[in-house]
């Protein structure tokens, strides 16, 4: 497996920023974002049927992180490609979804479908099958951010899960590619009632993460993008010393384990990784929301916050339009019909043997 390979920044202490997360007050206010939320969600949903769920989720990632704070990355892009196709439903975690399969998706972390059984186990194993898969992985996302020094913000919560998948190539239409431009972005982001400031927020996520070299390897070959900075093309013609290199590097070069705002200031010195990063500086729609995050980070993550939740309710399935999965990587009916189907084989071996 492809590992990143760091440059000279000294990457900061996990453990430290771990610490720091911790030591923060249970009780200390969250953002809220100013958004209006989907029928059938609520702050506090679970106030009564599940009142530990945050705790049991932040409880366990504190664990995880502790021993790969690399996962934040890919629970935080988990979220993502489950919110932009087909709306946040937990699509993207079943196994049989073509979702899966496409090009897009490929990349997703393994571990990141098994954290979120996992926290799905606990926490049904505490409350009953009252939690949904889509609310779990909504509940991981935030603390991704927030283990990884972002802001901490509350989050609706009340989503089902969804019973359908989504149609072939839909994650082409939705999913913004590693080579697309600022008018491709936006134009995806506003699909989803996200507009330019969220679309900006939302690509900081970046801060956290890797990017392999097939994702902007048309950056580097057989030339340099006149966007990237001299030094920097040097230093990823070192990780990718050619094309079908299978290596990766991090995302954010002066602090790739922390959420920060420090992505935004390397786009301002042209050193974003993919296309879809660095344009947004070269694009004069989008480089003063990329200034002025890279200027304020108190401000990125507001909007960020903002963005996340806004992202958090797209589409998303509640009360009877959905369902609680028994397991988040396949539907409830698959379920059954995957046991009937066992039972009826039990049966004919019973028979064969009379």
């Amino acid at each position: 497996m492809a590992t990143a390979k760091s440059f000279s920044t000294p990457i900061l202490f996990i453990s430290f920023l771990l610490l720091a997360s911790c030591l923060s007050s249970a009780s200390e206010t969250k953002i809220k974002a100013n958004v209006t939320i989907a029928n059938g969600l609520a702050y506090g949903f679970y106030r009564y049927i599940c009142p530990q769920v945050e705790v049991l989720v932040r409880s366990y990632l504190r664990q995880v992180f502790s021993r790969d704070v690399g996962q934040a990355a890919g629970l935080l892009r988990l979220h993502a490609h489950d919110c932009f196709v087909q709306g946040c439903d937990g699509s993207v975690l079943l196994d049989r979804s073509i979702e899966r399969t496409e090009l897009p998706n490929l990349s997703l972390r393994p571990q990141s479908f098994q954290i979120i059984e996992a926290l799905r186990q606990i926490i049904h194993s505490r409350c009953g099958r009252v939690v949904s898969c889509s609310d779990i992985l909504t509940l991981a996302a935030r603390d991704s951010v927030f283990f990884t020094g972002g802001p901490d913000y509350a989050v609706p919560l009340g989503r089902r899960d969804g019973v359908t998948f989504p149609r072939p190539n839909q994650t082409f239409e939705d999913l913004v590619a590693p080579f697309a431009k600022t008018t491709e972005i936006l134009t995806k982001f506003a699909r989803k009632n996200l507009n330019a400031v969220d679309s900006v927020a939302l690509s900081g996520a970046h801060t956290i993460g890797i990017g392999h070299c097939d994702s902007f390897k048309e950056r580097i070959f057989p030339n340099r993008d006149p966007t990237m900075e001299i030094s920097f093309f040097n230093r990823l013609r070192q990780v990718c010393p050619a094309p079908e290199t299978d290596a990766a590097t991090w995302l954010d070069i002066r602090s790739p384990n922390r959420f920060d705002n420090l992505y935004f200031v390397d786009l301002m010195n042209r050193q974003g990784v993919f296309t879809s990063d660095q344009d947004l500086f070269e694009d004069p729609r989008t480089r003063g929301i990329v200034v002025s995050f890279a200027s304020r980070q108190r401000l990125f993550f507001k909007n960020f916050a903002v963005a996340m939740t806004k992202m958090g309710i797209v589409d998303v399935l509640t009360d009877a339009q959905g369902e609680i999965r028994a397991r988040c990587n396949v539907r409830n009916s698959d379920n059954i019909n995957d046991l009937e189907s066992v039972v009826e084989k039990d049966m004919g071996s019973s028979s064969a043997m009379i």
